[in-house]
């Protein structure tokens, strides 16, 4: 319905005004959406602002009037409110199940995101990555888009050879119950210990990096064990967290393939690459001071140059490609880009993004120092416990449990994903958790509410009559979840849909004090139960695409 009611906004504008940009914007207070175009048209017909802007509004009023919109001006502003056809028809529109979605798309779309080293457990450092790849992903689904979300293992780093040693020399043993990445971690971080008392072990794992480059057959299946164990946990802490992947892509089939050595070929081949001991590209022309290295003296590899395969791979499988990196990688992503374009093949949209802590400090798999993203779930999932026990004692524990986990992860995915991307932030479990405030709970609390509303109220006939101030705040910002689906998708910026989520909470309980809903009458009691379902629905799909469970009770 916005977009619909935007178009005819903007088709009549044109027509009147004979520009292609109309210059039309949110309306801010006073509209739904405005215009400057008057501005424009001032300076070149050397006409007063407000005067042409009246002229404007006196050639489309009549128009969009049949369209059930409403124009004024304020000075050479143009402003258009929409009508109660609009708000009824939007109201309508959001009582159907998976409302918000957009046309399907042409093309194909390649998410990848978290690909965190396999050397040990999700930490709360990469979590931010997995939320915001995840939410991206359930956006891109809802717009319309074939979509593909990948995690590339990086099976043949230097951590992977520390952890092979680690297996075959410390005779480590895996605890009872103990996760498979947590494994892993306690014999890297023994691993490097054992490096640090005797660095004579550093030749060995030099040594295993050449024989897994060469595709040595015992050191390719010792890595691979090490990778796949780690794997295993990972996947179920991503789980968890509500981030599933599509694939995962082992870094090393670009090697045993031919795909990397073609690349290779194909990069030695380009005015700009180096030949002195190393393979480089000269990156200066794209504003780089260093060489992109590929290739060490030694003949050997880097993590660039099996990367470099991975996207070509991706850039002959999708239409577009988007990657999202913290932001210490914003260097090797952007030298990753302007290499691909040098080769004429599709750069990566990156999502770059700040980091995300717990007020204890930083973290390092490879000191021991880190709270794994599994400890802060389960513990922030016994304070969940804790408040939902307190709130709804009666329950059976069973049921109480259930609400609490899904409460958890919510409040974990949207306390990270309601801050813009380019912003550090500080997980707080007590913001997190609160009922109250900007949170997750606070957004599934509405929906519960909203379900216990229509609950009570039993079968009623639907109906779309609005005239209070709260009632259209509502309808109108339920009609608006479209347009984010698609800002959301436009900006890469997920946070956009948690801003948006938290504004439809906040406007279904501002209606729910205002304006009384089973208490009403008639024709109005109905428009409100309409209204409320529509607030329930919209709820519901705005959490179901930030990946937070809309549980009808809490």
């Amino acid at each position: 319905m916005y977009f619909t009611t935007h178009s005819t906004i903007e088709t009549v504008l044109r027509e009147a005004t004979g520009e292609e940009n109309v210059l039309l914007t949110d309306g801010g207070d006073h509209a739904d959406l405005a215009s400057t175009v008057a501005f424009a048209m001032a300076k070149r017909e050397k006409k007063n602002p407000a005067a042409l802007a009246g002229e404007i509004k006196a050639a489309v009023e009549g128009p969009l009037a049949e369209k059930g919109v409403i124009v004024t001006t304020i000075g050479p502003y143009i402003n258009f409110v929409f009508g109660p056809e609009y708000v009824a028809g939007v109201v309508k529109e959001a009582l159907a199940e998976g409302y918000g979605a957009l046309p399907v798309r042409d093309g194909t779309v390649c998410i990848e995101h978290t690909s965190a080293n396999p050397n040990g457990p999700l930490h709360v450092g990469h979590i931010r990555n997995s939320v915001i790849g995840d939410t991206l992903a359930r956006v891109f689904r809802k717009a319309g888009f074939d979509l593909e979300v990948q995690y590339y293992l990086n099976d043949m780093g230097r951590q992977i050879a520390i952890v092979s040693w680690g297996f075959d020399n410390l005779a480590i043993p895996q605890n009872e119950g103990e996760k498979d990445d947590h494994y892993v971690a306690r014999v890297y971080v023994a691993s490097n210990r054992a490096i640090e008392a005797d660095e004579s072990i550093k030749a060995e794992i030099d040594r295993r990096m050449g024989l897994i480059e060469q595709g040595d057959p015992e050191m390719v299946e010792k890595f691979r064990r090490a990778v796949s164990l780690c794997a295993e946990g990972i996947k179920a802490t991503l789980a968890r967290l509500n981030t599933p992947h599509d694939r995962f892509v082992w870094e090393s089939s670009f090697v045993q393939d031919g795909s990397m050595a073609a690349i290779l070929d194909r990069i030695e081949a380009l005015p700009e690459s180096s030949h002195d001991d190393i393979l480089a590209v000269d990156l200066s022309a794209f504003g780089f001071e260093k060489e992109y290295v590929l290739r060490r003296s030694d003949g050997t590899s880097v993590y660039a140059a099996r990367d470099l395969a991975y996207h070509e791979w991706k850039a002959a499988h999708f239409d577009r490609l988007i990657n999202v990196l913290g932001a210490d990688h914003k260097l090797i992503g952007a030298q990753l880009q302007a290499t691909m374009t040098l080769l004429g093949e599709t750069a990566p949209e990156i999502v770059f993004f700040e980091f995300v802590s717990l007020p204890e400090g930083s973290m390092s798999t490879r000191a021991g120092k880190f709270v794994s993203a599994d400890q802060l779930i389960d513990e922030v999932t016994e304070k969940a416990f804790d408040e939902v026990t307190i709130r709804r004692p009666e329950l059976p524990e069973e049921e109480r449990r259930a609400i609490a986990a899904a409460v958890a992860v919510g409040a974990v995915r949207y306390d990270i994903i309601r801050v813009s991307q380019e912003k550090s932030t500080v997980f707080d479990w007590k913001t997190a958790l609160d009922f109250e405030r900007q949170s997750a709970p606070y957004v599934q609390y509405s929906h519960a509410r909203a379900c216990s509303i229509l609950e009570k109220a039993g079968d009623f006939e639907p109906a779309f009559e609005y005239s209070t101030e709260a009632e259209l705040a509502l309808a109108k910002h339920i009609g608006r979840f479209p347009l984010v689906i698609q800002t959301v998708v436009d900006e890469l910026r997920p946070h956009h849909l948690a801003i948006y989520a938290r504004e439809c909470a906040d406007l279904f309980n501002a209606f729910y004090h205002a304006d009384p809903v089973l208490k009403a009458e008639g024709v109005t009691r109905n428009a409100r139960l309409t209204l409320v379902r529509a607030a329930q629905n919209t709820l519901k799909e705005a959490l179901e695409t930030l990946g937070i469970d809309a549980v009808r009770s809490m």
